[in-house]
């Protein structure tokens, strides 16, 4: 994935373009401005996103410069933020989700801080979880999407289950992304763990395995590599619900249908909510604050869409129209539940039963 937070193109379902422009921003950016008394550094992963006059509004009404550190993806980003606890790289971390919150905690990386904008928060995102140590900022909808143009030349129909994916009728046609590095990933093995259960959960794994199962480190290298739409063989991506809104925004020629779909069914989403929270040890813990708080303003929030390509988490934030179309939210019953212990611990342990499992071909019954 690539790094772009005053480009137009923040959501990976972008990266393509937004990967033509990263290398030139390096790994630190900054907004300056006349006289400014304070500074706010933010360690992000890459595919965060803003435009740049809504970041200059918030110096020019704060006074407080801002600084990004790109991290890598969100796995790199959270471990840099690990490794370096003892003399934090940045004031604020941003895009932790649910998943890699037990690690942050387990790390004690965050400051105490509830932002006095919470309220303003859709009440499903408010988790207790967050324990006011971190603050949702974004909503994100990790589900497969299909290439149409693929599946109409096979002739093959569209699958409608994830027990289809394993299905010798679709061999070969799936690639997903190593829950262990990726967040998409880490969100989709726990959505499974949390629909299937610890009983069965490895059983679908081996079964997709034994499918033809493509794994990839990234998000970029599975949509943009592997992702039959682009060149790849595979008609079958793990991705986001907002994909193929992106790809109808960005197409060359203008069209009323995305050429991707999501596949919608029991279980097949997985929510994600990303949040940013005050640094313990940061060196300007006040900016850090307000600018948590100015993740929340209604100004960050409208921007999130066509930045991000998530869901912004503001009540009443309006949508583009282009999401109204193509990237509705999963109903209640697509969406597959995250287990009940999602220690630090359980965590690993659940990652080490994966990665025998698929990538090294055990049977699951050898590692529960």
């Amino acid at each position: 994935m690539s790094y772009s937070p005053f480009g137009t193109f923040g959501h990976p379902a972008a990266g393509a373009i937004r990967h033509l422009r990263a290398f030139a921003l390096v790994a630190l950016l900054a907004l300056s401005g006349a006289g400014l008394a304070q500074s706010v550094t933010v360690l992000t992963h890459s595919s965060f996103a803003v435009s740049r006059d809504v970041v200059q509004a918030f110096t020019d009404q704060t006074g407080i410069e801002v600084r990004f550190v790109a991290g890598g993806d969100a796995g790199s980003t959270l471990n840099r933020a690990i490794l370096t606890r003892a003399r934090p790289v940045a004031d604020v971390l941003f895009g932790v989700d649910e998943g890699m919150l037990p690690r942050a905690l387990a790390a004690d990386l965050f400051e105490p801080y509830e932002s006095h904008l919470l309220h303003t928060v859709d009440e499903p995102y408010r988790l207790e979880a967050f324990r006011g140590l971190v603050t949702p900022v974004t909503a994100g909808f990790v589900t497969f999407n299909l290439d149409r143009a693929w599946f109409e030349a096979d002739g093959r129909p569209l699958p409608t289950s994830l027990a289809d994916l394993a299905d010798p009728a679709f061999e070969g046609l799936t690639v997903v992304t190593d829950p262990a590095t990726s967040s998409p990933g880490l969100a989709f093995m726990l959505g499974t763990i949390g629909l299937l259960g610890e009983a069965v959960w490895l059983d679908y794994w081996a079964a997709l395995r034994d499918n033809g199962l493509s794994v990839r480190d990234g998000w970029t290298d599975a949509y943009y590599t592997a992702f039959s739409r682009y060149g790849g063989d595979r008609p079958i991506v793990l991705s986001y619900a907002s994909s193929p809104a992106a790809e109808v925004i960005f197409a060359e020629e203008p069209s009323d249908e995305a050429p991707t779909a999501n596949l919608r069914c029991f279980g097949c989403s997985v929510r994600q909510i990303e949040t940013a929270g005050v640094l313990r040890g940061a060196a300007n813990p006040d900016a850090a604050r307000a600018f948590v708080d100015f993740l929340l303003s209604e100004a960050f929030q409208e921007d999130v869409p066509l930045q991000m390509f998530v869901y912004p988490v503001r009540e009443g934030t309006p949508l583009p129209d282009a999401f109204d179309d193509h990237a509705e939210v999963p109903r209640g019953d697509e969406l597959a539940p995250l287990p009940d212990d999602l220690s630090a611990e359980q965590i690993e342990a659940w990652l080490t039963q994966w990665t025998e499992v698929v990538l090294r071909g055990r049977a699951p019954g050898e590692v529960r």
